[in-house]
Order: C-alpha cells, then structure tokens, then sequence
C-alpha cells in the first residue's frame, strides 16, 4: 500500500490516501507512506479521523475522563510486562488475534487467548463483566457488543476486529493529600 501511494505521489499526482478507522492506529502503511515522502522531499501529513475507540466510547456510552484509560495491544500483554490499574477502564485491542502475527482470511489461531485471560484475571476478578466490541463497519450498522465474565472469554465470538472492553474493578486509591 505504501508503495502504491509513493508511485502516485512520485509521478506528480495529488495524492490522498484514505483508510478505515483512524490513519495512524494500526495501519503500518499510513506511517511508512508519510515517512518516505518526507525522506524523499515531498510534503506530507496525516489528518485525524474517528477512531475505533472513538466509537467505542460512544457506543459503550463511557467517559475516560470518569476514571482514566489504559490501553493494549492484546499480544503485547503477553509479550511484556505492563502494570494494569484495575481502578481504570482498560482497552485491549485485537483480542480475536492475539498471538497470532499471521494474515488469514479464514480465522485465527487463538491458542494464545486463555493466557490472555490468565494474564487479565490476575488484575481483574475472573466474574468481572467485560465487553467485547466491535464497532460497526457501515453507517446505519450497530456495533457488535457482547458481554460476558471475564473468565468466559474464550466462549464469546471473535474476529479480528475484536476489541475488549474492562471497566473498572474498583476504585482508585486517595492520597490523603497533595502538593
């Protein structure tokens, strides 16, 4: 994709290049495009779009702001040592394909998910209700939500568009003063 939006941009054409979602949340292509272009001379920038989290917060009808925000790649949970706060709301992306570093078109291997959910239930209560999102694709689509204990993870249908949905387990601690 990269190399197509540079053969345009090099052969002089006006050159926009538009993707689902946001351009710059997992879309490799947007971020390598704009660095050769600027290597090469040309003037290039990324505009914002809405997000999946955009729409997640919408369509969940939660407020980051209420109690903070983490957010994670799923694989990237289980490759490095993240401290989760169980008193903030947590996003963990591309739940449907964790583990998985490969492209198919016919599923995934998910042989990684019950780690992820080991990893989660060390933070979070394993009854804790969770949600699986994912928004929707077309305009007059609902978003695709499911919810479910977070030990029941492994039951609910996922793609590769699946995001997780964790709010708060509890409270956050009070310091009893600051500076």
């Amino acid at each position: 994709m990269a190399n197509r939006i540079m053969e345009c941009v090099r052969s002089g054409l006006v050159t926009c290049a538009v993707f689902f979602g946001h351009p710059g949340i997992y879309v490799n292509p947007a971020h390598r495009a704009l660095r050769q272009a600027r290597a090469e001379g040309f003037p290039a920038r990324m505009l914002p779009a809405i997000s999946a989290e955009d729409c997640l917060f919408a369509d969940l009808e939660v407020d980051p702001s209420v109690t903070g925000c983490q957010s994670y790649d799923a694989t990237d949970l289980l490759l490095h040592e993240r401290i989760l706060d169980p008193s903030a709301a947590l996003v963990v992306w591309q739940i449907g394909i964790v583990g998985d570093w490969t492209y198919a078109s016919n599923g995934y291997n998910l042989a990684a998910l019950p780690q992820l959910i080991e990893r989660l239930c060390a933070t979070y209560p394993p009854d804790h209700d969770v949600t699986v999102y994912q928004a929707a694709v077309y305009p007059g689509c609902d978003a695709i939500t499911q919810r479910v204990p977070l030990r029941d993870l492994a039951t609910a249908r996922l793609s590769s568009a699946s995001t997780l949905y964790i709010p708060p387990a509890r409270l956050p601690e009070r310091r009893s003063t600051f500076q």
